[in-house]
């Protein structure tokens, strides 16, 4: 039998694997991309694009349990005193921290990648915003319409993670042309 906390933490340790394969296979698009070897840098941009998608796999499953069991059993060990801050987020993991530099640095490239590298690109964006879904679906589920997250109590948890997905999809899509290929795009 699993419980809530351990289906929280082995979907999130999953989540942070993945987002770890993710920011290795972007520093190899970005070094192919640099040299010019557009074949590997498009290699490189599908695994980063497969990585992505099990990113927003591992989010989904890590919310597969009641809101009840959540604000019982799992919210509780993410504030004091199981942790020392009062505002914990996985925004303030180091992987958070270099997948938003490397995403930063690669502004530039997607704005103005080859267009051999454009669909596989596209791919990636809609990777992205099926993960932001996916993040957005556990938020909701365990009452991010109607309350403030650990690390952001002001207002709804809900509307934060919007805008930081919207500027996360900024940092990849800068031209937006992701949104201009599908018709069921991320608002």
């Amino acid at each position: 039998m699993c419980f809530p906390q351990d289906i929280w933490q082995g979907f999130h340790w999953s989540f942070f694997i993945n987002v770890q394969g993710l920011i290795i296979s972007l520093s190899r698009f970005e070094a192919q991309l640099a040299l010019g070897n557009l074949p590997a840098a498009k290699t490189e941009l599908a695994t980063a694009t497969d990585l992505m998608l099990a990113s927003g796999a591992s989010m989904e499953l890590a919310g597969s349990f009641s809101h009840t069991q959540y604000e019982q059993s799992v919210r509780p060990t993410m504030a004091p005193p199981q942790v020392k801050s009062t505002n914990f987020s996985g925004l303030m993991s180091w992987e958070h921290a270099a997948l938003m530099q490397i995403w930063k640095r690669l502004r530039p490239a997607f704005e103005h990648l080859p267009t051999e590298l454009q669909p596989q690109h596209q791919a990636f964006v809609q990777a992205y915003k099926s993960l932001a879904i996916a993040h957005r679906a556990v938020c909701e589920k365990f009452g991010g319409a109607d309350s403030g997250s650990i690390r952001f109590d002001q207002g709804y948890a809900l509307d934060t993670l919007d805008k930081f997905s919207q500027s996360r999809l900024r940092l990849i899509d800068p031209s937006n042309q992701a949104a201009e290929s599908c018709p069921f795009h991320l608002n």
